[in-house]
């Protein structure tokens, strides 16, 4: 069973919901599995400052998950075009993983919720590539054969799963949803024959 790791922080649910939807889309690979791992909060001072083990919901994510897993689809929200300190904290922590090559070669996708339309969506998809590219993994989006990202008028893009969840945290729409478990998919499918 390859292990498809889904890390993810989010903060009002959004992006929570959207990694259950592409955790949907992983297992419907039947030789993969969705696992799926959150991130704490971080303090001003870029430290963690919660628990080690949350109250509800995905266990922490631990740099042994990167190591282990087959392949990784990492979310956050939006913020001014950049993805969650929370994110950033979490890879800047994986330089021994760089170093050792272990990420090289594993497929990998990204995936976000902004509170606007055009809250910075690709933008911030693309921070979030930036370190998988620097670890060698093989970064893939959504291709446009997923009618989703033809039809849509709320989120989805082709670098990866997008969410407008408005002021008020709106449901993911059909499209979203769609895309989210296109991206699961897709990122298990390449997994399987990579191995």
């Amino acid at each position: 069973m390859h292990k498809i790791l889904i890390a993810y922080y989010s903060c009002h649910g959004s992006v929570a919901g959207m990694a259950e939807q592409i955790s949907l889309g992983v297992d419907s690979n039947r030789a993969c599995e969705a696992v799926l791992r959150s991130l704490p909060e971080v303090s001003p001072n870029n430290e963690q400052n919660v628990a080690s083990i949350p109250e509800q919901g995905a266990p922490y994510a631990e740099l042994a998950d990167l190591e282990d897993c087959a392949g990784l689809i990492i979310g956050s929200p939006g913020y001014f075009g950049n993805m969650a300190a929370p994110m950033k904290y979490f890879l800047d922590q994986t330089s021994r993983l760089w170093l050792s090559g272990s990420m090289i070669g594993k497929p990998g996708g990204v995936f976000t919720a902004t509170s606007s339309q055009h809250g910075g969506q690709e933008t911030v998809l693309t921070s979030m590539m930036l370190p998988l590219l620097h670890h060698g993994m093989l970064v893939t989006g959504i291709p446009y054969s997923e009618p989703a990202l033809n039809q849509t008028r709320t989120g989805a893009t082709p670098y990866g799963a997008s969410h407008v969840a408005g002021q008020q945290g709106q449901a993911l729409s059909e499209h979203e949803t769609a895309a989210c478990r296109a991206l699961g998919k897709r990122v298990a499918d390449i997994a399987c024959s990579l191995a």
